[in-house]
């Protein structure tokens, strides 16, 4: 037997120990009966006597993510380099060069420089097109995003030279730029929605999250906030422990935040410690069908304490807790070891079947077709899923995801097919590119607050009409003059957010797209007292 194979078994189950209480106690059974001389066996078998040569490592990792395959769905491997691209949206920072970009033409179009990054420090523009890296070139010549990227970044303190044209300069200009780290952003827009009452919107939970969160909360504060709507649309979860320390500054001491459970691991409650600063005042969560794991973690929490209020649709259901099992290479498995339990005691994982993860993966597009995400009336919930809320013993339910207080429905009128097409096939985004690029420094000049800009600018005619008569060249336009009258309003209030957001921030984006977000307008209307039903 090959000395590598035993090592290989014997630490995946050392990192199962590492990661798991005390409590929990793993048998590692090598006798000549057990599954795991079984497996021993098998690969050295296969890798010793195969017919063709293999790739061991690839023959690990297939087994490995065979035996994950018929677990949960959210049990899962990932190779070093996954791992990596997973936990970086996440951690808070990255190495390179500071630039938000996007590709027009088969060219790097720089958007905006990171503030107070190594590309701002260098002179790099927003309108700036690199076009090369270290002498290589990067535009025209078919390069990956990811290829382009992977030369950009670069450990702290390293240097990149690159080449590139402006707008207006005839020759190509050489900047040096030292990289540095570059602070993720996880918390999207904090503003002054209404007199009073202040919204904050986070994108994800991440290892700054809480940091950032508490940042706006200070600055809403300093505006006048008493009341706060938190928006978690579309927010996909992240840490654990990020969510358990935001709702803490909502609850009084000792109130339950959340608790885990699982069959090898013992129950774990999170409870406020009283530290909280948003104590008072009044709070509406926001989710939709996409918010899911630590989204729902804050949302159960406010609702089953009675808080505040949920509104929206019913969230995605993710309950299960994972815990990350590291291997020297950088590789990771994610495992399933726990629930995670709302404070009245609702389990929000929807159910699934082990192994048919195709199934749960299509659960939303179910809820499309069976008109759950249109009507309430459509969503019933077992009496045997009935929970109440900690104080007001209002109904609540589990079995899947977090149904919100007050239901809104997905209005198919907001966006035709028409205008899905001009998104899915990205007419939208590469027209207010080519649009900023074009005109971006002649707007920064021109409009000096956003105020001012809301009040007064919109998009030009011409603009729009270019961007008709491209997708039409494309076979994209809409069925009649009535679906192309409905799409213009939202399309043109669309460009405006992104030239706003280029501008300026994601902030002054969401500052004039909700304006016409549903669910958003529903918040602002509970807080009115104009709830309805």
């Amino acid at each position: 037997m090959k000395k590598d194979i035993r090592l290989f078994v014997f630490f995946l189950f050392v990192s199962f120990m590492s990661v798991l209480p005390c409590s929990a106690q793993i048998r590692l059974d090598f006798g000549n009966n057990s599954p795991l001389r079984k497996l021993q066996i098998a690969e050295s078998a296969i890798n010793g006597l195969y017919v063709d040569k293999l790739d061991e490592q690839a023959l690990v990792e297939d087994a490995i993510r065979g035996m994950l395959k018929n677990l949960d769905p959210h049990s899962s491997y990932t190779t070093a380099k996954e791992t990596k691209q997973m936990n970086e949206p996440l951690s808070g920072s990255f190495e390179g060069i500071g630039v938000q970009f996007n590709m027009v033409d088969d060219t790097l179009l720089v958007i905006q420089p990171t503030l107070g990054g190594p590309s701002e420090k260098a002179g790099i523009l927003a309108g700036d097109r690199i076009v090369s890296v270290n002498d290589t070139a990067i535009a025209g010549v078919k390069m990956s995003r990811e290829e382009i990227m992977k030369r950009l970044r670069g450990k702290k303190g390293t240097k990149v030279n690159m080449g590139v044209v402006r707008r207006g300069i005839k020759d190509r200009l050489s900047f040096t730029v030292t990289r540095d780290k570059i602070p993720v952003k996880t918390v999207d827009a904090v503003y002054m929605i209404r007199p009073g009452i202040g919204y904050i919107r986070i994108g994800s939970f991440g290892a700054t999250t809480y940091d950032e969160f508490m940042e706006g909360i200070q600055k809403l504060k300093q505006e006048g906030m008493t009341d706060i709507i938190v928006d978690l649309q579309e927010n996909g979860g992240g840490y654990l422990q990020t969510a358990v320390k935001i709702v803490n500054e909502f609850l009084h001491t000792g109130d339950l935040v959340v608790y885990t459970e699982g069959r090898a691991v013992p129950r774990q409650e999170f409870k406020a410690d009283g530290s909280g600063k948003l104590v008072d005042g009044r709070v509406v969560v926001l989710i939709n069908e996409y918010s899911a794991s630590a989204s729902e973690i804050l949302a159960g929490a406010i609702q089953d304490q009675d808080r505040g209020q949920i509104v929206g649709r019913r969230s995605f259901g993710k309950g299960l807790v994972q815990r990350p099992i590291e291997f020297s290479d950088g590789s990771m498995i994610r495992l399933t070891v726990a629930h995670y339990y709302t404070p009245s005691g609702r389990c929000i994982q929807k159910p699934y079947e082990k192994g048919e993860n195709k199934e749960y993966a299509e659960d939303i597009e179910r809820r499309f077709k069976h008109g759950e995400l249109y009507s309430a009336d459509s969503i019933h919930f077992a009496d045997s899923l009935r929970y109440e809320t900690l104080r007001l013993h209002r109904p609540v339910y589990g079995g899947g995801g977090i149904m919100p207080d007050f239901f809104v429905p997905l209005d198919t009128t907001q966006f035709t097919s028409f205008h899905r097409n001009l998104m899915a096939k990205n007419f939208i985004v590469n027209t207010n590119l080519k649009y900023m690029d074009k005109h971006g420094k002649q707007l920064r000049r021109e409009y000096k607050t956003f105020d001012d800009f809301n009040a007064r600018y919109e998009i030009p005619q011409s603009v729009i009409d270019k961007m008709l008569k491209d997708a039409e060249e494309q076979n994209v336009k809409p069925k009649d003059d009535a679906e192309l009258q409905t799409t213009l309003p939202r399309l043109r209030m669309q460009l405006k957010a992104l030239v706003a957001r280029d501008i300026w921030t994601m902030t002054e984006y969401f500052r004039i797209t909700n304006e016409q977000n549903h669910i958003v307008q529903r918040a602002l209307a509970v807080l009115d007292g104009q709830q309805g039903s």
